[in-house]
């Protein structure tokens, strides 16, 4: 039940963003941005960084459509699970390894970040911008992490297969072509 009575018994993103068209669709143009937009970050590890970060933050609705959006663009099954139970011997890339590192303390203690966390970065062969993506990317995600969960949407798991789909297939500005509708209609 969302926590909002106004809200329907199966509130999802669309029924939050659509509350504020104003807010949420250059929000939207911003989230195509960080998660298709041009990185030396594949898609799939984008989402796989998303899902991780709504792991980390305990967000069943958006951990579990971005890891089925990560396996939508090869990511394996159950890798999400296992990053989460055991970071430290999950099976990860030796250069996604400080990637996954930094947005973990990013996400649960931020305040520790340090030179040496971005250079365990830079040792592994990415650049500034491939930092500065992840870190967009983790943002965005803690936004929205809260977003869903202080207006109490529930993760539904029978349809996290089909959200996952809809990431890869549609990106994120075709999914909600009505909010950008409502935009239009109330500039006049």
């Amino acid at each position: 039940m969302p926590l909002l009575p106004s809200l329907p018994d199966n509130a999802s993103v669309p029924h939050v963003f659509e509350r504020r068209p104003d807010i949420y669709a250059p929000f939207t143009r911003a989230t195509q941005a960080i998660m298709r937009g041009p990185s030396p970050l594949t898609a799939g590890e984008r989402e796989l960084i998303g899902a991780y970060v709504s792991g980390l933050n305990s967000c069943r609705y958006c951990a579990g459509g971005h890891a089925a959006a990560a396996e939508q663009f090869g990511v394996a099954p159950g890798f999400l699970q296992a990053l989460l139970d055991t970071p430290e011997a999950a099976p990860v890339s030796d250069k996604l390894k400080p990637i996954l590192a930094y947005v973990r303390k990013l996400t649960l203690t931020s305040s520790r970040m340090t030179q040496a966390d971005a250079d365990a970065v830079y040792a592994a062969g990415w650049d500034e911008r491939a930092l500065s993506d992840a870190i967009a990317v983790c943002c965005m995600f803690n936004f929205m992490n809260r977003l869903v969960d202080g207006h109490g949407v529930k993760a539904n798991p029978a349809v996290f297969g089909e959200r996952g789909r809809r990431h890869k297939e549609l990106g994120y500005i075709d999914q909600f072509p009505q909010l950008f509708e409502m935009e239009k209609a109330a500039a006049g």
